[in-house]
């Protein structure tokens, strides 16, 4: 198991640490989750995401590789804009979800799952026959994510940086804590806003100790993988490996907005052809009515009991007290305000598809 370089301070801090994509990672530090989930949805939570992996791909064709392989269309990013986009696969599939910075002229980190990291690496190499120069910086960047309504202020405290300048899927390059040249993200998987920090690998116990132990009256808690997971099914974001993996085309997994068209990628053609056929099911929310958790694997049936879906991901909401979940039903059950059931063991139990996010923040 690979271990981040803030395992340290996780075990120093108290937290539950588990298996995940290959890496020792903290799912919780408390007894409960939702003390970090509200501390992120109220003032500042501080999530390590380390295990992550990045790529810098540059040079006079950089553009256009990083065009070829993303659905979503990079020519229109300027230096310091982020962009959400996937890595479509030959089988209509998703190969990973990403974020793209343009960090210069000719360079764009690609920023990829953990548990795909070596695959991410060898699809794109494959398909690099333009000549882009590429490098693996995976293990040399440490990520801490800040998030919460509270995380300008917060770190106000340790950067000169105009943090509330920097808009959404925007970033500058600050010093954080006295180490030069982070990455400061305004971007994040929790829907509370605040910033991912790419650090220098050997310089994050500096930061996130630093972050810690900030003379503030502002309530900060460190939050792992457990209250990210909650937090972004509130949002309705997709996990890859549950919601999106390389069986679901980005249409299907309702990323229609991420998929841009005037751009060569690769299998455009194919997805094209799945638009105009018709898409056959989508991935939708899921509300349950009554006591009971949608958990992943349960069918979703229809009104009459037959089984129309599956559910990919599922949960307890701790700002709304019900059970939530995200999964893929037949066409046309996909609509707002389809009442559905989901099969909870010997149970049918009624739900509905609202419009995601779940919850709407001020």
């Amino acid at each position: 198991m690979k271990k981040t370089p803030l395992y340290d301070q996780h075990v120093a801090m108290g937290a539950k640490m588990v298996s995940f994509a290959g890496w020792e990672m903290p799912i919780r530090y408390g007894s409960t989750l939702g003390d970090e989930h509200f501390a992120v949805r109220k003032s500042v939570g501080v999530f390590d995401v380390s295990h992550m992996g990045e790529f810098i791909i540059s040079g006079p064709k950089a553009l256009d590789l990083v065009s070829y392989v993303s659905s979503n269309d990079p020519s229109v990013l300027e230096i310091g804009d982020a962009q959400y986009s996937c890595l479509p696969n030959a089988d209509n599939g998703i190969i990973d979800d990403m974020i793209i910075y343009r960090t210069d002229i000719e360079e764009y980190m690609l920023v990829v799952n953990a548990s795909n990291i070596e695959k991410d690496w060898t699809w794109i190499q494959d398909h690099n026959s333009m000549g882009a120069n590429m490098k693996n910086i995976s293990d040399d960047i440490a990520l801490i994510a800040v998030q919460g309504p509270n995380s300008a202020k917060l770190l106000s405290h340790i950067t000169d940086v105009d943090l509330d300048g920097i808009a959404f899927y925007h970033f500058t390059k600050g010093s954080i804590a006295n180490v030069k040249d982070i990455i400061i993200s305004a971007t994040g998987y929790t829907g509370s806003g605040g910033f991912e920090l790419y650090v220098p690998a050997d310089q994050a116990s500096k930061v996130w100790e630093t972050i810690f132990n900030i003379d503030s009256d502002i309530v900060v808690s460190p939050a792992g993988l457990g209250a990210r997971d909650t937090l972004r099914l509130e949002m309705g974001y997709c996990l890859y490996g549950n919601d999106i993996d390389d069986t679901t085309s980005p249409l299907e997994a309702s990323l229609a907005w991420i998929t841009k068209w005037k751009h060569d990628f690769i299998q455009k053609e194919r997805l094209l052809l799945e638009k105009e056929a018709g898409i056959k099911r989508r991935l939708v929310g899921l509300k349950m009515h009554d006591k009971g958790i949608p958990r992943q694997g349960y069918e979703i049936l229809n009104t009459e009991g037959q089984v129309i879906g599956e559910i990919t991901s599922g949960t307890i909401s701790p700002m709304l007290d019900q059970g939530i979940g995200l999964g893929y039903v037949q066409a046309p059950y996909h609509k707002k305000g389809t009442e559905v059931l989901i099969q909870i063991r010997k149970k049918q139990l009624p739900d509905t598809i609202p419009k995601a996010p779940f919850v709407t923040l001020h």
